[in-house]
């Protein structure tokens, strides 16, 4: 194997702090090797932490180091932007947190750049890189639950008494679709293999949270008169759940997105009646560092190139939308939302 991909982490967010820097210390392919942020005693604490050697105090000092060959960004939304392009200016591999950008029209400028400077870049969906994804989908194509007729997903929890939370600050890119919203509508598209024909959302805009949506449900129109059906919120029981429905049985994931080392399973409904489907408790955010070191040092094709978060993103746009104007959005195949 190669020698190890040098990552360098840009913002100690928790996302950063929680699961993906451990994901990347316990992989084969990533080693840790400079944390930068804003303010040096943050960034040196958590280079303590993970025992790294290197800490910035500015983001712009860490995309300079020769020895750092990707980066990982956490920042706020309204940031991935900006620090995409800039990392891809400096040669770096680039693993940017979901969504990749506040629209399709700069996820199309961010996947330029990047192209441009000949690096990688990719959207951190993590869950995408599980093992039982793989076998949903087989499960899927056998027809052992005949033809999909929907798909309904779920992803809330109840974070609404931090007010101070950079989900509630509307110009930093913050709502519950952007947040998690994203999820349900990123599986039903990988599921299905398609890309919808318009939307309808309906969502809570809260007046006290900067106006950002803290709740929305909607209806994603798929070929074939196929429909997801989702919610996503901020200020809800927490509930993260997948639902493929066929016209023979269902899959049921009640853990989709978020899975631990005992409930990565899920249940499978057909002719022969239902069955439990266990799936190793693997580390979700270990797999994806592991896909992309392999990407960068072309082992194996990308899976998820950033073609499919520019899609996901034109569906984003068009939720929003929907919910904001209160009507039904068609999406066309281009980047333009009619």
């Amino acid at each position: 194997m190669k020698r190890k991909l040098r990552w360098g982490i840009l913002g100690c967010a928790g996302i950063a702090v929680r699961a993906v820097m451990p994901g990347i210390r316990q992989s084969e392919t990533g080693e840790i090797a400079a944390v930068a942020s804003r303010e040096l005693e943050k960034a040196q604490s958590v280079a303590d932490q993970f025992n790294i050697s290197k800490a910035y105090d500015s983001y712009e000092a860490l995309l300079q180091d020769r020895d750092i060959d990707a980066v990982y960004i956490p920042l706020p939304n309204h940031l991935h932007r900006e620090w995409t392009i800039r990392a891809a200016e400096a040669g770096k591999h680039i693993l940017c947190e979901k969504p990749l950008a506040l629209t399709a029209a700069e996820a199309e400028e961010m996947a330029e750049a990047c192209a441009k400077a000949g690096v990688r870049l990719a959207e951190a969906f993590m869950y995408r890189h599980h093992p039982r994804m793989d076998r949903m989908m087989e499960i899927v194509r056998s027809r052992e639950i005949g033809e999909i007729r929907a798909i309904r997903g779920a992803f809330t929890f109840n974070n609404a008494g931090d007010r101070k939370n950079i989900r509630y600050r509307n110009e930093w890119g913050g709502g519950s679709l952007y947040d998690v919203g994203c999820y349900p509508l990123s599986a039903a598209r990988l599921i299905l293999g398609t890309e919808p024909e318009a939307v309808t959302v309906h969502a809570l805009f809260s007046p006290e949270h900067d106006h950002v949506d803290m709740m929305a449900s909607g209806l994603a129109e798929f070929p074939g008169g196929i429909g997801l059906t989702f919610d996503c919120g901020m200020w809800a029981d927490f509930r993260q759940t997948l639902e493929i429905v066929g016209s023979d049985g269902r899959i049921v994931i009640p853990h989709a997105f978020l899975t631990g080392e005992d409930n990565a399973g899920f249940t499978v409904s057909g002719r022969d009646g239902e069955r439990s489907e266990q799936a190793e408790g693997l580390n979700s955010y270990q797999l994806q560092i592991d896909d992309f070191a392999r990407t960068v040092w072309d082992q194996q094709p990308q899976r998820f190139p950033p073609d499919d978060a520019i899609r996901n993103m034109r569906l984003l746009d068009a939720c929003l939308r929907s919910a904001k104007e209160r009507t039904r959005v068609s999406i066309s195949p281009r980047s333009d939302i009619r």
